[in-house]
């Protein structure tokens, strides 16, 4: 069953010993029938003195979110928010929402129809964060459950929606936390658009092109069919295309499934063959022989489509489809082995997109027959792009024999190998557009315009910025295709990373206090490969990562460990795709290890980092009683800057714990400003941690609220050590790193500066 995500604003874990400000109580209005709609009333008493913020409430302030455990007997679920009390608040320099006293959110769950009668139990958890004149309470999760009572012949609750309510159900802002996306969901869109475009870039190869006006003159030339059947025709003669190319992904899906088409992308035998093909293609395109289908094949379907009508139309749209191998061909391989990390239905959507974008053209056409006259000719131009296709295939090729190296550990196609061959075929590509270099059996190239000097320097320039990556540089995007600098040792950031021991790997962990970072990844991964060469060597990620034991564990061989790792991939986390992070707390004996789980590539650094920080260094255990008290505390950098905690030791040190949804933590920053201005120079040490669960929203905040001191982003070890429980909080410690002072909730700037002249 799906998860029954009703709202959700991803932001970080929840707080174990909170003060409780709010209560939350749910109850049910009735019994209700199988396939009915049940009433749900979800009740918050708000403390005095406190407010709730909405589900709505613009960004700055955290906003309420729900989520309904899933049962055998939901199936949907929709939320309703009172009205709101709803004000200016200049600390957020925005309109707020909020409620006080109490405030009564109602839910529609819809119950299925074999729901069994008897009592079902509901467990709803509202996550919020909550407010006062003087404090904030960081965001918690509370549990709210009640029995629901499935009644065969219950009477049906009318259900209206009270005036000043509205549906909250749809307005999410994030994933639910801890609720797991498909890790390949992201990319579907991209996926798809890329699909497209490739069948769009198949129209100018050298199989195509010179079949276009050839094509639609058949369906518009002919005297006894009116321009509405004509047109009507070429949507045939299209389908018969799309008709075609989808039978491929759709026999691709069939046969293989969805663990059969993820390993279709790292089987050394699959990769082997379509490098054969490739080169062949290649080959083939740079003139050293043809490719084409048996005459014997084309003649009978020409003549089925020489019958005429729907039928033969439909037929000549499969011969063209067919004919058309011997250029499209790469751009099948391509999109199918793009496809198989996403899961069975992607190679069938693929090849959809794909003849939809190859058939597109012949279609338009069909409806603006005067733009036939306005295609360039068939020519040079031709020649040229078939050649150029040529290159770029076998650089291509040289992808899946990579794959087969790397499956294989083969250690031959190396970095520097690979590379070394791109730069030359780039190289030849860009000489060749230029007129530099002539193959035999092609024309003499026309005077050298515009268009083929700026595409010949721009191969030129491609080639030229590879050299770099020879000597272990970092490529970015392209580091998630080309082989990795070294396969033994880790990663390009220097990161050491155990291979398929995970037991090994918590041994260690448990041994330095540590936690252990599970990384189920593959040696064909380009996704995979691009987070180690691009996300990790990343300084806030870097430093994050030195707090874990690293390990990887391979799930795209044949190999006896990789079904092992698979199997546990799926069992334990119910998904086979990768990249797919987990965090074990090997010191958790009793319970679920895993700490937090991260699926799929991402490319926000402060979603990454989040994550990294949600677990925290395993144990504090071991840090001095001398020196800096923040030592061991597990605080971070902020994104792209340093942090030295060992800096304040023997300092006077004031932390003031924030964050940027608090608003008398906003209200203490000038006083902590004009205190570090004040006392920096006599040995008073300022710090600043804030409790944003996403470091990311950190910097905008003060580059529009400048803070003098340094900055630095908790964990939940820093939270527990120092019994954070709402904010502010300020703690101060005298020379030898001994807290003689604490301030909870807003602090005049008098009673701190008197606090710091009497440690001094």
């Amino acid at each position: 069953m799906r998860p029954l995500l009703v709202l959700a604003f991803g932001v970080a874990a929840a707080f174990g010993a909170t003060p409780e400000h709010v209560h939350w109580q749910l109850r049910f209005d009735g019994p209700v029938a199988p396939g009915a709609k049940a009433v749900g009333r979800l009740t918050a008493s708000i403390d005095s003195g406190w407010h709730l913020y909405s589900f709505t409430t613009p960004p700055g302030p955290i906003a309420t979110t729900l989520t309904v455990t899933p049962n055998a007997a939901i199936d949907a679920v929709h939320v309703y928010q009172p009205k709101p009390e709803r004000k200016y608040d200049p600390n957020f320099q925005a309109d707020t929402e909020t409620y006080e006293g109490s405030a009564e959110f109602l839910f529609e769950l819809a119950v299925k129809r074999e729901a069994a009668p008897g009592s079902v139990p509901v467990e709803v958890k509202p996550r919020y964060q909550v407010c006062s004149s003087t404090s904030c309470i960081p965001p918690v999760t509370r549990t709210a459950s009640a029995e629901l009572t499935v009644q065969a012949g219950a009477a049906a609750v009318a259900f209206a929606i009270p005036s000043g309510y509205t549906d909250v159900t749809h307005v999410s802002r994030a994933a639910a936390p801890g609720a797991a996306k498909p890790a390949a969901e992201g990319g579907l869109a991209a996926f798809l658009l890329a699909a497209f475009g490739f069948g769009l870039a198949s129209i100018f190869t050298p199989c195509v092109f010179p079949m276009i006006p050839i094509t639609m003159s058949f369906f518009l030339n002919q005297r006894e069919r009116s321009r509405r059947a004509s047109v009507a025709q070429a949507a045939i003669f299209c389908l018969g295309i799309i008709v075609l190319f989808s039978a491929l992904g759709l026999i691709t899906s069939a046969l293989l499934g969805a663990s059969g088409v993820k390993q279709l992308g790292s089987n050394p035998w699959v990769n082997g063959v379509i490098a054969a093909v490739f080169l062949a293609f290649g080959l083939s395109l740079l003139g050293a022989f043809e490719i084409t289908l048996p005459s014997g094949v084309l003649t009978r379907m020409n003549r089925a489509s020489e019958g005429g009508g729907t039928a033969g139309t439909l037929v000549m749209g499969l011969t063209f489809a067919l004919t058309s191998f011997a250029c499209v061909g790469p751009f099948m391989g391509s999109l199918l082995a793009a496809s198989v990390q996403g899961g069975a239905a992607r190679p069938l959507l693929g090849m959809v997109f794909f003849a939809s974008g190859l058939a597109l053209p012949f279609f338009l056409l069909a409806l603006f027959p005067s733009y036939l006259k306005k295609l360039p000719r068939s020519g040079g131009w031709l020649a040229r792009v078939k050649v150029v296709m040529g290159f770029v295939i076998i650089a291509a090729m040289l992808k899946y024999l990579s794959a087969v190296d790397l499956v294989l550990r083969w250690n031959l196609l190396t970095r520097e190998r690979f590379l070394a061959a791109w730069i030359v075929l780039f190289l030849m590509a860009g000489l060749y557009v230029l007129g530099f270099l002539r193959l035999e059996g092609i024309e003499r190239d026309e005077k050298l315009g515009l268009g083929r000097l700026f595409t010949g320097m721009a191969f030129v320039i491609f080639a030229i910025t590879l050299i770099p990556g020879m000597s272990g540089a970092r490529l970015g995007e392209l580091d998630a295709i080309v082989p990795p600098p070294d396969k033994a040792s880790g990663d390009a950031s220097g990161l050491v990373w155990l291979t398929n021991d995970l037991e090994g790997a918590l041994a260690k962990a448990r041994a330095a206090h540590k936690k252990v970072l599970v990384n189920f990844t593959g040696y064909a991964c380009t996704n995979c490969h691009w987070m180690k060469s691009n996300m990790f060597p990343k300084p806030e990620i870097m430093a994050a990562l030195q707090d874990f034991v690293l390990v990887d564990l391979y799930t795209d061989s044949t190999d006896a460990a990789s079904q092992a790792n698979q199997k546990l991939e799926e069992s334990k986390f119910n998904t086979i795709a990768i990249p797919f992070y987990a965090i074990y707390d090997p010191a958790r004996t009793a319970g679920d290890p895993v700490v937090a789980t991260f699926p799929g590539l991402t490319r926000n650094e402060g979603e990454f980092a989040a994550f990294l920080r949600t677990a925290g260094p395993a144990s504090a255990e071991g840090t001095s009683a001398e020196g800096s008290p923040l030592e061991g505390a597990g605080l971070t950098a902020l994104p792209g800057q340093t942090f030295d905690a060992a800096a304040v030791a023997g300092k006077v040190l004031v932390v003031n714990f924030w964050a940027t949804w608090c608003v008398p933590c906003r209200q203490e920053i000038p006083s902590f400003n004009a205190l570090y201005a004040k006392y920096g120079q006599l040995g008073v040490a300022v710090v600043g941690v804030s409790l944003d669960d996403d470091a990311s929203v950190i910097p905008p905040f003060l580059k529009l609220n400048p803070i003098a001191y340094p900055v630095a982003v908790a964990s939940e070890a820093t939270k527990s050590r120092f019994q954070v429980e709402q904010l502010p909080v300020t703690l101060l410690f005298d020379r030898a790193g001994k807290q003689v002072k604490r301030f909870d909730g807003f602090t005049t700037p008098e009673a701190i500066e008197a606090a710091v002249r009497a440690a001094l």
